[in-house]
């Protein structure tokens, strides 16, 4: 069995879980977690630009890779980086938060150091925490092995940040190298009912139907999932937040969910659906384009992460996979006739990339034949998703946004996040200047450790999601500093191609160059639009958010 020291304890059990990379900052309170760190070799310390670029980072790693790791210090440290933790529990992103804290002697007498209040409280930020992750943990002599197990159990079983605080001392405090960490299966007596009870309305349904979304991936059902879909037969759908776990070339496709403004098909299959098997939905106001979804998950089948609901009747303790695998199973193989019309941009051909205004119109439909099979794709919050949105994706194509919680600069360091755990996959990162500024400095990091990925930044002339949402379009608060984006990687050590694009033609030629160029080094391209150029979707949405009335697609 042996003794190991608290750091390298946590440290050991997280690369097992395929922690490979820590993010973070130092800190004279952390010192002894980087040593743990350093001293293993299986795992590699990411130093990142600030607290929060490392926050983010740590969350697009867990996305590509399943979980992720933050290290930061006490107090200033820990609370610049709650923004990104707390997106991480909003959208089920498993990234353990370790902080250094001060020594336990400090601690015990209420010592006034640095990093704290006037008025010493050396708990208040395990308290803050507590509300945006799972669960803490704040590690002694007395605990640190039954505290370090508990909190891996919660993170592992839960898929949700967890926090950890621990004493510079504690550090080196030597337990039992002994890991008891629990790993909780589904209650049986609750599975089979929930099967039954879902089989039973599935069977008698003339129009079921499924709707996954990015809880399965969280919840690692992905395989379970496409079982389902197989061994079915039904028509399927998913939500953009689930854009990319349905393989566009599936003959039971639908396309993603673009409520009432795009592909009607999904839409209409939901309507007229008279069992819909929600898998993983996040039913949220951006999720849904602000329209919600035509049906009640619960009316039907909803299968989430730990419970399912059939008919509004919850079963506790069943996990995603174990309920799909069931229904799989015993599930009787119905052929559907589905729209023929497969939903996508239509082509472009060389005609479209005339030398006119780059906009929407073009932007989105070359991207589609850009993409590449096994493309990692990060997309920024604002319109840019809503031209992503209706993209047809190549085999095994990730997409990773970050549509419920919603904070603009996400994208930049998740994208680095996201190639550290990926580093031979392509990532293109599809980002606004206005969100761009908040984080750009993290592309010196992508360039210090020598990734390649696509930088693409859509540059507005400021907020245009925030000039089409608020009452005056021109009011000066949406107004941005004017950078000269083609220019800032080369502030960064590193090789970089760098290119501007402000007509159709010239992003037709950009594209085709990057192509090149991305084999050796980092592309950034800053492309040029209208101030209120607005993707389809986008315009649809707002027509319906100021008027009030239903708009239906017109393609």
């Amino acid at each position: 069995m042996g003794m190991i020291k608290v750091a390298d304890y946590l440290v050991q059990e997280l690369n097992k879980l395929g922690i490979n990379d820590f993010f973070g900052l130092p800190g004279d309170y952390n010192f002894n977690i980087l040593y743990a760190i350093n001293d293993n070799p299986n795992v590699n310390w990411v130093g990142c630009t600030n607290e929060l670029n490392a926050g983010y980072a740590a969350d697009g790693y867990a996305r590509v890779n399943g979980y992720g790791a933050l290290v930061t210090t006490y107090g200033v440290g820990e609370l610049s980086a709650i923004n990104a933790t707390a997106g991480s529990f909003a959208e089920n992103i498993p990234v353990i938060h370790i902080v250094g804290v001060p020594a336990t002697k400090f601690i015990e007498s209420n010592a006034l150091i640095h990093h704290n209040f006037l008025n010493p409280d050396y708990y208040v930020f395990e308290r803050i925490y507590s509300n945006a992750v799972e669960t803490t943990a704040y590690l002694n002599e007395k605990n640190a092995k039954t505290e370090i197990d508990r909190i891996l159990s919660v993170f592992i079983n839960k898929k949700r940040p967890v926090y950890v605080a621990i004493p510079v001392d504690i550090c080196k405090f030597e337990i039992e190298n002994n890991p008891q960490i629990e790993i909780t299966g589904s209650n049986e007596e609750n599975l089979n009912l929930a099967v039954e009870e879902a089989l039973k309305l599935i069977n008698k349904a003339q129009y079921p139907m499924i709707l996954g979304d990015v809880l399965v991936k969280r919840f690692r059902a992905r395989k379970e999932f496409n079982k389902l879909m197989e061994n079915s037969g039904f028509p399927a759908s998913n939500l953009l937040m689930g854009k990319g776990i349905i393989e566009a070339d599936n003959k039971k496709y639908l396309g993603t969910f673009l409520s009432e403004y795009e592909n009607i098909n999904a839409y209409d299959a939901l309507h007229e659906s008279d069992c819909v098997i929600s898998v993983g939905v996040i039913n949220s106001d951006l999720n849904t384009y602000r329209t919600g979804l035509p049906f009640k998950p619960a009316d039907y089948i909803e299968i989430q992460g730990d419970y399912t609901i059939v008919q509004h009747k919850k079963y506790e303790n069943v996990l995603m996979k174990d309920v799909l695998d069931r229904i799989s199973d015993k599930i009787e193989t119905r052929d559907v006739e589905l729209p023929e019309k497969k939903p996508s941009f239509e082509q472009v051909t060389s005609d479209d990339a005339k030398d006119i205004q780059l906009s929407a119109k073009y932007i989105f439909p070359r991207l589609q034949e850009f993409l590449q099979p096994d493309d990692i794709i990060f997309v920024e919050t604002g319109i840019i998703p809503h031209g992503f949105a209706p993209t047809r994706l190549r085999r095994n194509t990730e997409v990773n946004t970050q549509t419920l919680w919603g904070s603009i600069g996400w994208a930049t360091p998740a994208a680095f996040g996201g190639q550290m755990a990926e580093k031979d996959r392509r990532t293109i990162l599809l980002t606004g200047e206005g969100s761009h500024q908040l984080t750009a400095s993290e592309i010196s990091n992508m360039m210090h450790n020598n990734l390649k990925p696509i930088i693409i930044v859509l540059n507005n002339s400021g907020y245009t999601i925030e000039r089409v949402l608020c009452d005056d379009p021109w009011d000066s608060f949406n107004d941005i500093i004017k950078w000269d984006y083609s220019k800032l990687p080369q502030v960064f050590e590193g090789d970089v191609w760098t290119a501007q694009a402000r007509t159709n033609l010239e992003f037709d030629n950009v594209l085709k160059q990057a192509q090149i160029e991305q084999k050796s080094r980092m592309c950034y391209i800053e492309i040029f639009t209208e101030k209120f150029d607005l993707p389809y979707l986008t315009q649809k949405i707002m027509e319906k958010i100021k008027t009030g009335n239903r708009v239906k697609s017109e393609r």
